[in-house]
């Protein structure tokens, strides 16, 4: 194994852990790249193509490297109702990328999620944690802007 993945060595070999081991890649990495797969594999002596399976059938993980800027964008009840789907439309639009997907540059990543837990700012983004509320276009260009600034 990698010297790179030897936080793996803190969990059980079983391969009852891999979930718990992919989760600990992802949270190194921010994704779990072939690499990653290769370390899983060896690790918990199973196929390469059983880790592919379970990262394929759980959503959590992610396969794709993380831009620098990740984008959630809000699609509970109160944000659907007040134009999320239509945020993450300009989004979409403004980046050149579908949800779920990094810019070429490796500086944004959109995901569309459940609920941020910010209901009465709806609709709301958030970007690395930090939360825009109250959305309309004019406001998501601007807080793009500043972002592509940095």
């Amino acid at each position: 194994m990698e010297q790179k993945f030897s936080y793996l060595e803190k969990i059980g070999k079983e391969s009852s852990n891999l979930i718990k081991g992919l989760q600990a890649i992802q949270g190194v990495e921010g994704y779990v790249s072939d690499d990653g797969i290769r370390a899983a594999a060896e690790y918990f002596n199973i196929p390469a193509v059983e880790v592919e399976g379970v990262l394929s059938f759980y959503a959590q993980f992610k396969r794709v490297k993380p831009g620098r800027f990740k984008i959630a964008v809000c699609d509970g009840t109160a944000c659907h109702i007040k134009g999320s789907v239509q945020i993450g439309g300009w989004l979409q639009q403004e980046l050149g990328i579908k949800d779920g997907e990094t810019d070429a540059e490796g500086r944004f990543s959109l995901e569309t999620v459940a609920c941020l837990g910010c209901c009465s700012l709806a609709p709301v983004m958030s970007i690395n944690g930090r939360v825009y509320g109250k959305l309309d276009r004019k406001t998501v260009n601007k807080i793009l802007r500043e972002y592509r600034e940095k």
